[in-house]
């Protein structure tokens, strides 16, 4: 004999609210998709949690619990979706977005988050997933591109910004060495572009940046136009080629301190 199915109630009401939240729910969102009030929604929202259907992932923020992850500490398969509820304003920048750019081969196992939000730990682990941050003004957060990731749009510097910040500060881009390797790749992209790499860093307003930048290519292709640009932009004083290693020796035209292990491709 055929009998009907019946889903229990407080499952409906999670399947209402997942569909109409997403990746991620705020408590707006099960206040709008069940017409209750924003202290119900709160308390429903715990009770899932409590139960381990969701899993709290910020302030009145959850994420949904996968049948197979209930007993991990791993909730979302994809950990870019937090980055809008932990840290926004901010971006997806730094090595990662050089990978996401195919600018490296280099997997990392952390994801380096540009934001103006509070910091109150450069690094962090969040549901198994290792975060990276850095704070930056918000008038400096610009040159970046929404992505969709399931359903949940995060911001990611676009190939341009994803150099130039990584050109700021080689730490975010795991070194100078690689920095310069994805810089090498930039430049073999059909989009890749001087004036955008120029005016980015004009905005940015760090003169080791030219400095850094001039230095490279002239190493690597010898862009004439960009050299031009880059001499052009050089600010008095002199900056490291890469700040957390030693740099002794000086190259004057640049005005910037390189190691020793640099120096046989380019004459002082």
């Amino acid at each position: 004999m055929y009998r009907e199915t019946v889903i229990p109630e407080g499952r409906r009401k999670l399947a209402v609210v997942v569909r109409a939240a997403g990746d991620i729910i705020h408590i707006t969102d099960a206040e709008n998709a069940l017409d209750i009030s924003h202290t119900a929604a709160a308390k429903l929202l715990s009770r899932w949690s409590g139960q381990g259907w969701l899993r709290r992932v910020g302030p009145g923020a959850y994420a949904p619990v996968s049948l197979d992850s209930l007993d991990s500490d791993i909730v979302l398969d994809d950990p870019w979706i937090l980055v809008p509820t932990l840290y926004d304003p901010a971006y997806i920048g730094g090595r990662t977005a050089a990978e996401y750019w195919d600018l490296t081969e280099q997997i990392f196992r952390d994801i380096v988050v540009i934001t103006d939000g509070p910091i109150r730990a450069k690094h962090q682990v969040h549901h198994g997933a290792k975060f990276t941050l850095r704070h930056v003004q918000s008038d400096r957060i610009f040159g970046t591109k929404s992505v969709w990731r399931s359903r949940t749009k995060v911001a990611v510097s676009d190939v341009h910004r994803t150099i130039i910040d990584m050109l700021d500060d080689p730490e975010l881009g795991a070194g100078i060495q690689h920095v310069d390797d994805c810089l090498s790749s930039y430049f073999g992209r059909r989009d890749s572009n001087d004036d955008k790499l120029v005016a980015y860093a004009d905005r940015l307003g760090n003169g080791a940046v030219f400095k850094r930048l001039g230095f490279l290519v002239e190493r690597r292709c010898g862009n004439t136009d960009l050299l031009d640009m880059c001499r052009q932009r050089l600010t008095q004083g002199n900056a490291k080629l890469d700040p957390v290693i030693p740099c002794r020796r000086l190259i004057s035209r640049w005005r910037l301190l390189v190691p020793d292990s640099w120096l046989p491709a380019t004459p002082i």
